[in-house]
């Protein structure tokens, strides 16, 4: 195997680490939100807000599980896609999180500059699905 095909492998398991700790975390989460929150004085919408952050975080996951998985059966990786989604789900996932259990709802401006970031990384996405044929550099 060449250097190139070892590192790409490398950075492919590396990815899938991090769809495996973000899908763990999504299930914690869910379960904290079903069961756990109840016991919490929340604001009107905080059960929505956790249960949209989850959905995000748990769709973002997925993604990286299947761009570690493409990488793996030879296709082109993109580190856009990966900084752009693990950023959304900070940004926007986190920013839900925390409003629901009482940061200022200020915090809410943050959640757009998340999802930009999620689009971001789904343009990145479809730019390295574009130059999957292309040698890699």
């Amino acid at each position: 195997m060449s250097k190139a095909n070892e590192a790409k492998e490398k950075t492919a398991r590396r990815i899938l680490l991090l769809a495996a700790v973000l899908g763990g975390a999504g299930v914690a989460l869910g379960a904290f939100g079903a069961h756990g929150l109840q016991k919490l004085e929340l604001p009107p919408k905080g059960l929505e807000w956790w249960g949209t952050a989850v959905d995000y975080l748990f769709v973002h996951a997925l993604a990286l599980f299947g761009l570690a998985a493409w990488m793996l059966a030879g296709g082109r990786g993109s580190r856009g896609a990966v900084l752009g989604w693990l950023a959304g789900v900070v940004l926007f996932s986190g920013s839900l999180f925390a409003m629901t259990l009482g940061a200022p709802r200020g915090l809410g401006a943050v959640a757009p500059i998340g999802g930009t970031a999620f689009i971001v990384g789904w343009i990145f996405l479809a730019v390295a699905a574009c130059r999957s044929g292309e040698k890699d550099a």
